[in-house]
């Protein structure tokens, strides 16, 4: 068991130097590894996840913002988090059939909400077509 207090370093037992003469990215994911998990906002999931890092930390906390809303948003758009959950990396989900299963049903759950998202068909495109290669990780 862990404590929301606690960050993916301590979780992961693994402190790394600071990056030096790196992306904005790169700093941003070094920095959110230093974060107490209790003090995620949606961008910081969607960043970290979207970087697969701390899937296994991170992925539980993502699933409930989700089931709250599913259109949870960070800096980019609406939906971008959901976004980041299925478009993370396959070897997490097939380790994860209980998680995942949670998120084919929400999103079969909120397909309509989703289909009438007030937002441009380049992101509803991408919701579907990623949940439609997410879908095939248990088939």
């Amino acid at each position: 068991m862990y404590s929301l207090q606690q960050s993916l370093e301590t979780l992961e037992n693994h402190i790394s130097p600071a990056p030096e003469d790196s992306s904005y990215l790169v700093q941003t994911c070094h920095s959110l590894r230093k974060k107490p998990l209790a003090d995620f906002e949606v961008e910081d999931l969607r960043i970290m996840i979207g970087q697969n890092i701390g899937l296994k930390w991170l992925m539980p906390l993502a699933i409930q913002v989700l089931q709250q809303n599913i259109l949870a948003e960070g800096h980019f758009y609406r939906g971008d988090l959901l976004q980041a959950v299925l478009t993370s990396e396959k070897s997490y989900w097939q380790g994860e059939p209980v998680k995942w299963n949670s998120i084919c049903t929400l999103f079969r759950q909120q397909q309509a909400l989703l289909d009438a998202a007030d937002t441009n068909r380049g992101i509803k495109r991408a919701w579907f077509d990623a949940f439609a290669s997410f879908e095939k990780y248990h088939a």
